[in-house]
C-alpha cells in the first residue's frame, strides 16, 4: 500500500497542497523551516491521529483558520481508496473513508506508517513512557481493538488514582475507599491483557530486531528486549510526580509466563503495595508502569551503549517494527516516513539504511540538504520553499 495522492488545505504553513507520489523513495528537500516535515507529518497523521512532533491537534491548523483538511489516495494493487480527516482547532475532529463519515480513530484501518526520527534516540536512552509508547502503538497497529483496552486501562487508572488521593487527603476513613476493590478488579483485568500483548508483541518482535540491527552494523551484538513489569515485583522509589521509576527492581522477563500466573501475581502485588499507595495517592502497579528495556550484549542499553550503539539499536528497533508490520498487516508494506534522520548518520550508516529500506513500496524522506541522501534514492525529488513547492525532479 502506497500513498498516491496527498492534500492539505490549511494544515500547518500550508494554504493549499495538491501533490501526486508514486511508490518507491520520495524526497522532500528544503531548508530548516521552509515546511518539508509538514508534508509527512500529515501523512502520519492521517495514520495514528496523532503527530511526532506536537501533543496539541490545534498548532496543526494554519494561523488564522478555524480547522485544517488532511486527504490521502491510497493506492493497493488495483484499489484506489481516500481518506480524510478535518481537524479542529477546537473540539472533535471529523473523518471520512470512501467518502463515508467513519469515526476517526477507524482511518487507523486503512493506512499505516512507521516513523523514523532523531527523537526516536529516547528509545533507548529515554524514559519509560516512551518505550511503553512505541509497544502500544504497534499493538493496536496489529490490533485496532486493544486501543480500546489501552483507553479502558487509562480511564480506570484515573478514577483509581482519584481515590487513593482522596485516602491520602481524607484518611482511610474516607467512604469512597470501599469501592476501590471495584477499581482494582477492572485494573487487573485490562491491566493483564495490556501485559500479555506486551509480551506476545516483543517475542514477535526481538527476531526482527536482531535481523534489522545486523543490517545496519555488519556484526552481531545480541540486541534484545526484556519487559520490566511492576506485577512482578516492586519499584523502590519513584521519580517526579510519583509517576516514574527511578531506580526499578521489578522483575526483568524475556521468557513465557501464563495469563493466569501473570493476573494472579498482579493481584498479590497490588495487596502488597496498597499502603504505599494510599500513601503516595498513586497507582504503583500496572502496565503503566513497566518499561521495555533494551538490552545489547546482554546488558541494558540506556547504561551500557555508546552513542552510535544507541543510534544504531533506535533505528534497529524502528526498522524492525516495520518489517513486523508488513509481515503481519493486511495491508501490505507501511509506508516508511524518515524525517531527517540521513543528516545525523556517517556516510556507512546511510547506505546500510538505505539498503535496509530499500524494498518497502513506499518511503517518504525529508533533508535539508539533497547530498545526505543516497544516490540510489533520488529517482522523486520535491523541493519545498517557504510552504510552497517550488520544484520537482533529481
Amino acid at each position: 500500500m502506497h500513498v498516491s495522492h496527498l492534500q492539505l488545505r490549511d494544515f500547518r504553513n500550508y494554504r493549499e497542497v495538491d501533490l501526486e507520489l508514486g511508490p518507491g523513495a520520495h524526497l522532500f528537500v528544503g531548508a530548516n523551516g521552509q515546511g518539508k516535515t509538514n508534508l509527512v507529518e500529515a501523512i502520519g497523521y492521517l495514520a495514528s491521529l496523532g503527530s511526532h512532533r506536537v501533543s496539541s491537534d490545534a498548532a496543526l491548523v494554519r494561523l488564522g483558520a478555524e480547522s485544517a483538511i488532511a486527504r490521502g489516495e491510497l493506492s493497493h494493487g488495483n484499489r484506489r481508496l481516500r481518506i480524510e480527516v478535518q481537524i479542529a482547532k477546537a473540539g472533535s475532529n471529523r473523518a471520512q473513508v470512501g467518502g463515508r463519515a467513519v469515526r476517526a480513530r477507524e482511518l487507523s484501518r486503512y493506512i499505516t506508517t512507521v516513523l523514523f526520527a532523531p527523537e526516536d534516540l529516547a528509545l533507548v536512552r529515554g524514559e519509560p513512557a516512551v518505550r511503553r509508547s512505541f509497544l502500544d502503538r504497534l499493538l493496536v497497529t496489529h490490533s485496532p481493538r486493544l486501543g480500546g483496552v489501552l483507553s479502558d486501562y487509562d480511564r480506570v487508572l484515573r478514577q483509581r488514582n482519584s481515590l487513593l488521593r482522596s485516602a491520602r487527603s481524607q484518611g482511610r476513613d474516607d467512604p469512597r475507599l470501599h469501592t476501590l476493590e471495584v477499581w482494582d478488579d477492572r485494573l487487573v483485568d485490562l491491566g493483564t491483557e495490556i501485559v500479555a500483548e506486551r509480551l506476545r508483541l516483543v517475542s514477535r518482535l526481538v527476531p526482527h530486531l536482531e535481523r534489522g540491527y545486523a543490517r545496519l552494523v555488519g556484526a552481531d551484538h545480541a540486541p534484545g528486549i526484556q519487559l520490566r513489569l511492576s506485577a512482578l515485583g516492586q519499584s523502590t522509589s519513584v521519580g517526579v510526580g510519583d509517576e516514574e521509576p527511578e531506580d526499578d527492581d521489578s522483575e526483568l522477563t524475556g521468557g513465557e509466563i501464563s495469563f493466569e500466573e501473570l493476573r494472579a501475581r498482579f493481584v498479590h502485588r497490588l495487596a502488597e503495595r496498597r499502603d504505599a499507595e494510599i500513601e503516595r495517592g498513586v497507582s504503583l502497579v500496572g502496565p503503566h508502569r513497566d518499561d521495555a528495556v533494551i538490552m545489547l550484549n546482554g546488558l541494558p542499553a540506556r547504561i551500557t551503549a555508546s552513542q552510535g550503539e544507541s543510534w544504531s539499536l533506535a533505528l534497529a528497533l524502528k526498522l524492525a517494527a516495520a518489517e513486523l508490520v508488513r509481515a503481519e498487516s493486511q495491508t501490505g508494506d507501511p509506508v516508511l516516513i524518515l524525517d531527517d534522520v540521513f543528516s545525523e548518520l556517517d556516510a556507512d550508516r546511510r547506505e546500510r539504511l538505505a539498503d535496509a529500506i530499500g524494498d518497502f513500496e513506499q518511503v517518504l524522506v525529508t533533508a535539508a540538504v539533497l547530498g545526505d541522501i543516497p544516490d540510489s534514492m533520488h529517482a522523486q525529488v520535491t523541493t519545498i520553499r517557504g510552504g510552497t513547492i517550488v520544484g520537482d525532479g533529481a
